[in-house]
């Protein structure tokens, strides 16, 4: 008797989740690649390097944090609209307005005015930015010889910037009415820099080569 209720629940819960669909099947969304990459490669790997004895030691990347300041939105409030726009153009969600706390009349700044956007990134999002960043983007950057393996914070978090957004291909360069930087920081469970420029680096961060800064400043030396 109990058998037959648990098989009329479960088809029951079945033909609810069918008419939420349209008539078929709920279907999961894939995985990011990034992730399948963290999961069947970086933490693989990442055990075998700090000899790591239980899975939940590796570290892994929590979030993503994209600030973009716009510090002429003081003259013109209409750029901070714009700076929005197309932040969540990039990071595929609605990012926060930053405002300031006071006022400053060097810089003609009132307290509580536009000055920015920002918005955090987890999960799937996160790993599907940060795909994006590295295969489309950084390949776009002028001259980008590699990322600084210097910007980490000590705790285990690493911090970069770029000059331009319309490295990102969401952007329409012909629609761009002034060009704007942001500051992304990459936020992981990692207890050492070192563990962190590892997991970066696993998931394809293109860290400049020490051997080739040490070639540089021996070239500008001479």
């Amino acid at each position: 008797m109990a058998k037959e209720k648990k098989q009329k629940a479960d088809a029951k819960a079945k033909e609810g989740h069918e008419k939420q669909a349209g008539g078929a099947p709920a279907e999961a969304a894939p995985a990011a690649r990034l992730h399948t990459k963290y999961v069947n490669e970086a933490i693989p790997a990442l055990m075998k390097r700090f000899s790591y004895k239980n899975v939940n030691q590796v570290p892994r990347l929590v979030k993503i944090n994209i600030n973009m300041g716009v510090g002429a939105a003081s003259q013109d409030p209409k750029l901070i609209q714009t700076a929005a726009t197309e932040l969540e153009m990039i990071a595929g969600q609605k990012p926060a307005i930053a405002k300031s706390k006071k006022a400053i009349s060097n810089f003609k700044l009132r307290e509580n005015q536009a000055i920015g956007c920002h918005v955090t990134l987890r999960r799937a999002r996160m790993y599907e930015f940060m795909d994006r960043l590295i295969s489309l983007a950084m390949p776009r950057v002028r001259d980008f010889r590699g990322l600084p393996d210097k910007s980490f914070d000590g705790r285990g978090n690493y911090t970069m910037g770029l000059k331009e957004q319309i490295v990102f291909p969401e952007i329409d360069v012909d629609k761009v009415v002034r060009i704007n930087g942001m500051d992304i920081t990459f936020v992981t469970t990692a207890r050492t820099d070192e563990e962190a420029y590892e997991l970066l680096k696993s998931l394809g961060f293109p860290f400049v080569k020490r051997e080739t800064v040490v070639e540089q400043s021996s070239k500008a030396a001479a």
